[in-house]
This record gives C-alpha cells, sequence and structure tokens, in this order.
C-alpha cells in the first residue's frame, strides 16, 4: 500500500471533535448517530442478537453497505475468529450493487473536473460495465478518440464509509478497555485492516498510480499488462483508464475457441504472480476472474485498486518458509515466524512452536502439490501464529487471501494448472546457476571467516584456562537439569544412609560405654550408654518406617 497522511482521530461514539480526520470526511455528530441508528435498524431486522446463520449474516453485511461488506471479506479469511461454515460463506460477497442513474454519473464528473462533460467525452454509454458498492464503470470515448473506461465513485460512500470505520474503532476500543479478551483484540486487527483498506480504496489517484507502477513492471513480460491510466483526468473519485475489450478467463470455453492454450496462461499466470510476490513485492491483491482478461495473447489485469506490498524482509522469510515446508523442517519454519515476531518472540514457548508446527508439516508438508490445499495451509499457519502470540504481517495475511483467490479461480476454470508447484519452481529457479555459485561463494567466505576468528578465540580462551589449571585458579560451576524426582529420591538415600551411620555410630559408642563400665550405673547399664542404645532404636524404627512408607506411595503411583 502507499503512504498515507496520519489523522488523529479523536472521535467518540456519537460525535468528533473538529479536527483533521473530522473534517476531511464531512464527519457530524448528528452524522454518526444517524447512521448508527441505521445500523441498529438493520441488525435488529435480521435478529443478529438471538443468532446468526451463516446465509443471514452474509446478507445482512449486504445490507448494511460496503463498509461491511469489505469486513465480511476481510472476516471470510480470519478463521481463527468464525467457524469455517462462516467464512465460506461470507467469501461469496461481492460487493455487486444496483446500477447509479446516468445523471448522477454525469453529474459526478461535471463536479470532479470543474466544466462540462462534453469537453472531455465525445460519448459515455449509458449502460455500466459494471456496478458496485463502491463505484460504477462506464465505456466512454475521449474527445480525441481514445477508447477508455471511466470508474465513478458513488456519491457519499467514502463519508459513509468513513463513519462506519470510525464508529467501529471507538466500539472496539472501548471493548477492549472493558473486556480485554484476545478476540477483541483480534477485532481491532480487522478493523484497522479495514481502515488501511478505506483508505486505499476510496482514493482512486492511488489507483491510478498503482497501474502506472504495474504498467511499469509489465514491461519486460511481453505476456502481461495493465490498462494504461490518463493521470491529467485522474482524481479522487474518478479513474481513466484504457479501455481493455478481451475474454475474461472466466470464459475457457471461449478462449479455446480463439486459439489459446489454457495451460499456458495458467502457467504464466502464476509464475508471473510469484514474481510480484516475491521478486517485485508489490502484487494485485485481487486476482478474482472478472479482473483478469485475455487480449491479443497477453494477460490483462484489471482493477488495481487492491494491491500489496513486501518489503525485503518480509519476501525473504516467506521463501524460506516455503523451502521449509517443502524438507519438512519444522525448525526452519519456526525460525521464519519468530523472525515475524522480532525481539517480542518468548523463547519459553520454543519447544511448543515447534510440536504444533510438526503437525502442520507432518500433514501439509508429505502431500503432493498437486493435493495441497492452500487456503486450509495459510489458515492453519494463522491460527498456530495467533496462539503463540507471533503477529503475522497484515501483508502476509493479503498475500494468503490473493493467494487463495488465485487458487480458486485456477481450480474452477484452470484446473490442469498447479499452482504450488509452479511457485515452488519459480523460487527454485529464480537465480541463474552463476548468480547461485556467486552466493554460494560469498556464504562461504562469511562462514570461513567467523569460523576462523571462532577458533582464535577458542584457542585463546583454552590458554586462558591450562594457566589457571596450572595454578590451581581453576574453577568449575556444574549444573544437572532435569527432573525433580531423580533429585529427590538421591536426597532421600542420602539422609537415610546418614541417619543409618549415626545409628550404628550410637550402637558401637553406647557399648563402649557399657563394657568400660562409667558410673553412673542404672539397671546395670552405665546411663549414657543407655540413653544412646535409646535414641539407636528410636531412629533405627523411624528409619525403617519411613522406608516402609515411602515404598507404599510409590507402588499407588
Amino acid at each position: 500500500m502507499g503512504a498515507y497522511p496520519v489523522y488523529a482521530e479523536t472521535i467518540g461514539l456519537f460525535g468528533p471533535r473538529r479536527d483533521d480526520f473530522s473534517a476531511r470526511y464531512h464527519l457530524t455528530r448528528w452524522g454518526k448517530a444517524k447512521r448508527l441508528a441505521h445500523i441498529v435498524r438493520i441488525v435488529n431486522q435480521f435478529d443478529a442478537l438471538k443468532g446468526l446463520t451463516p446465509v443471514k449474516m452474509r446478507l445482512m453485511c449486504e445490507a448494511l453497505g460496503p463498509t461491511f461488506v469489505k469486513v465480511g471479506q476481510i472476516l471470510s479469511m480470519r478463521s481463527e475468529m468464525l467457524p469455517p461454515a462462516f467464512c465460506d460463506e461470507l467469501a461469496k460477497l461481492r460487493a455487486d450493487a444496483d446500477p447509479m442513474p446516468y445523471d448522477t454519473v454525469i453529474g459526478v464528473l461535471s463536479d470532479e473536473y470543474g466544466r462540462s462533460v462534453d469537453e472531455i467525452f465525445s460519448h459515455i454509454d449509458p449502460k455500466p460495465l459494471g456496478s458496485a458498492s463502491l463505484a460504477q464503470v462506464h465505456r466512454a470515448t475521449l474527445v480525441t478518440g481514445e477508447d477508455v473506461a471511466v470508474k465513478v465513485q458513488r456519491p457519499g460512500v467514502r463519508e459513509t464509509m468513513a463513519q462506519d470505520v470510525s464508529i467501529m474503532r471507538s466500539i472496539a476500543r472501548a471493548a477492549t478497555r472493558v473486556i480485554g479478551s484476545s478476540q477483541i483484540v483480534d477485532l481491532k486487527g480487522v478493523v484497522e485492516e479495514l481502515w488501511d483498506t478505506f483508505q486505499s480504496e476510496t482514493d482512486f489517484l492511488v489507483e491510478a498510480r498503482n497501474l502506472a507502477a504495474f504498467k511499469r513492471f509489465s514491461e519486460p513480460f511481453r505476456y502481461m499488462d495493465c490498462p494504461t491510466p490518463y493521470p491529467e483526468l485522474c482524481t479522487e473519485h474518478v479513474v481513466v483508464m484504457e479501455y481493455v475489450d478481451g475474454i475474461s478467463v472466466s470464459h475457457p470455453g471461449q478462449l479455446v475457441a480463439a486459439g489459446y492454450d489454457l495451460k499456458d496462461i495458467g502457467t504464466k499466470l502464476v509464475d508471473n504472480y510469484a514474481t510480484q510476490i516475491l521478486d517485485a513485492g508489490f502484487f494485485h491483491a485481487d486476482p478474482h476472474p472478472g479482473n483478469i482478461i485475455i487480449r491479443g495473447g497477453q494477460i490483462v489485469l484489471i482493477d488495481l485498486g487492491m494491491t500489496g506490498r513486501l518489503d525485503a524482509k518480509t519476501r525473504a522469510v516467506m521463501k524460506e518458509m516455503i523451502f521449509a515446508v517443502a524438507k519438512q523442517d519444522s525448525p526452519a519454519l519456526a525460525d521464519g515466524l519468530l523472525r515475524f515476531a522480532g525481539a517480542e518472540a518468548d523463547p519459553a514457548d520454543y519447544p511448543s512452536l515447534l510440536a504444533d508446527l510438526d503437525v502442520i508439516v507432518k500433514e501439509y508438508g508429505t502431500v503432493d502439490l498437486a493435493d495441497l490445499d492452500i487456503a486450509a495451509f495459510v489458515t492453519s499457519l494463522t491460527q498456530l501464529a495467533s496462539r503463540h502470540g507471533i503477529e503475522v504481517p497484515s501483508t502476509v495475511t493479503t498475500v494468503g487471501r490473493a493467494l487463495v483467490t488465485l487458487e480458486g479461480l485456477l481450480d474452477e476454470f484452470i484446473p490442469d494448472v498447479n499452482m504450488i508447484e509452479i511457485i515452488s519452481k519459480h523460487i527454485a529457479t529464480s537465480k541463474a546457476p552463476k548468480d547461485v555459485a556467486k552466493d554460494e561463494l560469498k556464504s562461504l567466505g562469511v562462514e570461513g571467516h567467523a569460523a576462523l576468528h571462532s577458533l582464535l578465540e577458542a584457542a585463546s580462551e583454552l590458554n586462558v584456562a591450562a594457566r589457571m589449571l596450572t595454578r590451581g585458579q581453576l574453577r568449575t560451576n556444574m549444573e544437572l537439569v532435569g527432573s525433580e524426582e531423580p533429585f529427590r529420591m538421591l536426597s532421600d538415600m542420602v539422609n537415610r544412609l546418614t541417619m543409618a551411620m549415626i545409628v550404628v555410630g550410637l550402637f558401637i559408642g553406647s557399648s563402649i560405654v557399657y563394657y568400660a563400665g562409667m558410673k553412673p550405673i542404672i539397671f546395670g547399664i552405665p546411663i549414657v550408654g543407655f540413653m544412646g542404645y535409646i535414641v539407636a532404636f528410636v531412629l533405627g524404627c523411624w528409619i525403617v518406617v519411613d522406608i516402609y512408607l515411602k515404598g507404599r506411595k510409590t507402588k499407588r503411583r
């Protein structure tokens, strides 16, 4: 995602203080109260407080509008929060909506450009190419003759979404303070993810920049392209781009009839997608069938309102984790997750983390690539990270959601293409042999340098130790780590042995006193010897009873 200005939101549940945020999105106390009342009415209409079925939850999200459609789409990938049935149903959410009146479209264009639409467009098709809850697209012709697609944002939708997000943020913050549960923390994460999505998707200048960036990325690939934007005609609420006339991948029959090889299309699409994610770190975040068109032998990706960006560290960690799963290497997979967590990782949980990862590796690392369920794998890994307090970056979640969307497209329309196998091969062959050799030599050089210094340091420490040993100054501290039970048993044995030696000593000492005839004497036995015999007898009985009782306790275990 691009960088956005930060606004210090100080809005309460029913109204804002006048700050940059409220001024930018025209939020008022009355507007927020009115929207909240509308939300409550719809929630009551679906009897949400009495419980929701998956279908009722999807229908309620659609009735609540574009913000909640986005919430549902995000929640469909958060199986740690919702049962699988709800996630599957929410995944069906699409932001389709009734078309805007043509006069409304013309009015928005006139307001954005501040002049007559006829000065820019010689013709606009009144029938929309598509109508969503956020915007509507029309085919048009510029006065200069270019065939374009015009995407127009619905009036007021931005302010409505800002109100919804602000209300949800306030509720999530208040709930966190009152309840403080992990579930609420997850809810806050969903709201913040929605906020990031809102900022990018409702500012069409971001989409125009994404189109220009993806156009530059596609230049080295003759088979990959995207619509050319017209920056001078793009505003926050309108984006104008080249019109793409081709065949959607959702119509495989038409593609075959036109002479295309479906497997070739799928292979190139997946390989390029791996390049976007793992090499460029800039990728289309919503690759559903409607956004992929085949034109003149090229794969054209449209609608770049949702994109993702990965930094070099995240890309490197993701590559390592993919290889770790393939090699069934749980420690390497754990190291990848802990690199996401950074300094906050808790080493005390490392054995438990490894044990849980062993289960995932055995379940997913042993199946053939063709049988790997990437959606289930991403879900399992995300849930595991959440249980161990490891915060996976939101960009990684975006990657997982995009890969699941792409996998669904392939399963439905191009089933002969194995996405995971292609991505694995891409990683393995992403460097030329010469570059691999250079990297390997460099790695060996660095490791050899470190090993040499470690060896010299060890020799120096050994010299010091030898000198201290010859002078009688060497001391050794040893700590035995293990179960407490063996040490407790050893302690009991030593105590009994000590007591037995005392008993024996008392008997021998008392006998010597007896034969020596030391006075005073009672019952013909010197008093000192008599007392020694009594103490020795009592201690001996105590040892026997103690052994007997602890023996019975051990048998009961």
